[in-house]
Order: structure tokens, then sequence, then C-alpha cells
């Protein structure tokens, strides 16, 4: 596409630099170079979060935190494993929709879906299997160094298995609620940032979006997964601790969210910008329907 041939284009008076090689547009290209490994990459981090990182609590001291604040009175901040590097998902995320456009994003978004559901299918059927009492999982030297070699059988390795990959059916319907209404809302957020803006100040919608985004997987998530299994008070310190955390960690990752996106523009050649596209979550089409 010849940047001449874009002046029909409500997104053409976005491009700032005429001479860059990327041609501001509302309408992608019928192919991207790079949209097939980055959508490979968001589905990677998201069953990876999922699995690994969901079923370790672990903690930090801050030890300049004032005694007695929420929510750490005695300074220490105690967070889910898989907060490391889920929000890896959102920051590539907000990449696929600031080169890529919503309704890529959204095929994406429902890709991770679909994942997620056969990810807790998967789970429950293996989880759910017999266990070989001759099975030696991991451990099970240490149990018999320890003088219980009673304990090294298939059902202690199935106790640890379970403690791993077992899900209640709370935790499996919040997470993937969560994942499903949070990320479009990020999608949606960042979309629209990127018109408002003209295209300008990326940190602006990249922070703003998970914000939003962010928070309303967090307000899903923990009431839907643990209240009445937890105190409301650590529901609600819990949640709004992740929140946090995420939104931290986004802010920090700004700078690799403007290097990647700046290379990936480049590459494509293109700045996307959804002047006229249909933001529902259940589309198949790009753009609204124009009446004629």
């Amino acid at each position: 596409m010849d940047k001449s041939e874009n002046t029909s284009d409500p997104a053409a008076e976005f491009d700032r630099d005429p001479d860059d090689g990327i041609i501001a547009t509302s309408h992608a290209p019928v192919t991207f170079r790079y949209y097939d490994l980055v959508m490979a990459s968001f589905v990677a981090i998201l069953l990876l979060s999922n699995i690994i990182g969901a079923a370790k609590l672990t903690f930090v001291n801050v030890p300049f935190w004032p005694d007695g604040w929420w929510p750490a009175p005695d300074g220490m901040f105690i967070y889910g494993a898989g907060i490391l590097f889920f929000p890896l998902g959102y920051v590539i995320g907000d990449i696929l929709t600031e080169i890529y456009g919503f309704a890529r994003a959204r095929r994406v978004i429902w890709t991770g879906f679909a994942a997620m559901l056969f990810l807790a299918f998967m789970s429950y059927v293996v989880v759910s299997l017999p266990a070989f009492d001759g099975w030696a999982c991991a451990g099970s030297d240490t149990l018999a160094m320890q003088g219980q070699p009673d304990a090294v059988t298939g059902s202690i390795c199935q106790q640890t298995y379970v403690s791993v990959f077992g899900s209640t059916w709370r935790i499996v319907l919040a997470s993937i609620t969560a994942f499903w209404a949070g990320e479009f809302v990020n999608s949606y957020v960042m979309a629209k940032m990127k018109v408002w803006t003209k295209g300008k100040a990326l940190w602006t919608r990249t922070i703003g979006s998970t914000v939003v985004g962010q928070g309303v997987d967090s307000l899903i998530f923990y009431p839907v997964a643990f209240l009445g299994i937890w105190t409301t008070e650590a529901v609600i310190t819990v949640m709004i601790t992740n929140w946090l955390l995420k939104v931290a960690w986004e802010a920090l990752l700004t700078p690799v969210t403007y290097l990647v996106v700046g290379r990936l523009k480049k590459a494509e050649g293109v700045d996307l910008f959804d002047t006229d596209t249909d933001f529902s979550p259940f589309s198949s089409t790009d753009q609204r329907s124009r009446s004629l």
C-alpha cells in the first residue's frame, strides 16, 4: 500500500512521519509477517503461567514498609508466584492490539480461551486417572532416605500431583472467566486510547489499559475463586496487592514494550488504528457494517 493511496483512510491523519516506511491505516493487510509468532507467545505464556505459577504462594519481605500498614502489617507481601510471568501476557496483549488491531487481538483472546478450556479438561482427566502403586515420582527417594519406605507409593505421588495440577471448579471458572473479560477490556481500552491519543504516548495506553483490564481480571478472579473460603479481608487484600503488582510490572516493562512495538511496526510496515472496528467480542468481522 502506498501512502499516496491512503488519503481516504481516516487513520491517515495520524501518520506523523511520511518517510519512516510505516503506513498509518485503519485497514489491516491480508497477512502479517510475525502475527502467528506473537499469538504463539501469548498462548504459551498464558498456559505456562496457569500451570506452573498458579499453584504456588510465595512472599517478599519489604524491610522499609511501615509497621502495621495495610496490606502487609509485618512487611511481608504474599502473592501468587504466577504473577511474575502472567503480566507478560498483558504486555503481549498490548503489543497485539497496538500492532495488529483489536480484531486480530480478539482472535488471539479466543484462541487463549479455548486453550485454557482444554487445559482445564485435560487436567481433570489426567488427575482423575488412578495412580499405579509402583509410580516413583519426584520426592520418592527423599521419603525413602527419611525412613519412610511405606510412603513411597503411587498414592503419595498422586497427592503431590493433585496439589499441583488439581483445581476446584471455582478456580477453573474464575480463571477462565477473569482472563476472557480482562483481556477483552484491556484490548478495547488499548485500541480506543490509541485513536484518542492519535498514536502518541504509547505508555499512557499500555499502563492505562492494564489498570482497567487487570482491575476487571482481579475483581472477577479472587471473589469467584476464594470468597467464602478465605476471609473477606484476605480476598480484598490479595486482590488489591496482586492488581498493584501487575500494574507495577507493566510500568517497569514499558521500555521493553516500546522496543518491541517499534521493531514490529518497522517489520510489518503498518501502524493500525481501530477507527472503524466492530468491538463486539463475538464478531467475526473486522469493521462495523455500513449502510449503503
